[in-house]
């Protein structure tokens, strides 16, 4: 699902250019506004759509689960750590889909890997990704879920 951006949502802040690992999202020299200049480019991991603090990033889906004339929302809360995706689907119905944040907030520090120590054996064999556990903070415990940050099942949905 490639993303796009509402004109008249955007201040031009930069955060999804700043973030986009594949560097297709840029500011407009002309508008101040964000843009996707290669949406079939995009990696569909919506580091900007998350990142976004006006919420103006939006994407579009793909025909197979989202028929034409739906629309995709993302809205993420940093106070409940979760990131709530929410489908509208042309009649009317909406689909939502919630889960927790487990990244860093804006602006922390991003590990220095170099400072790592070298990957063991073990880390090798196993089906995470090396360091995966410490930085997404499983090494504490367990991962953060629902429940850990404090949120309730109330009739199918987390409140």
């Amino acid at each position: 699902m490639p993303t796009f951006v509402y004109m008249t949502r955007c201040d031009g802040c930069g955060h999804c250019v700043d973030i986009c690992p594949s560097d297709i999202m840029h500011i407009d020299k002309v508008t101040r506004r964000a843009y996707n200049r290669e949406p079939n480019m995009c990696w569909e991991c919506y580091s900007c759509v998350k990142s976004c603090p006006h919420h103006a990033i939006d994407v579009r889906g793909y025909a197979d689960f989202a028929p034409l004339g739906h629309s995709v929302r993302v809205n993420r809360e940093e106070d409940k750590g979760t990131i709530a995706w929410k489908i509208t689907f042309r009649d009317g119905r909406t689909k939502s889909f919630l889960s927790p944040i487990t990244t860093k907030p804006w602006g922390s520090e991003i590990p220095n890997l170099a400072k790592e120590p070298a990957p063991t054996d073990s880390m090798r064999k196993s089906p995470l990704l090396s360091f995966e556990p410490k930085y997404i903070r499983m090494d504490e415990g367990e991962l953060n879920t629902l429940e850990s940050n404090g949120l309730e099942l109330k009739e199918g949905v987390y409140y």
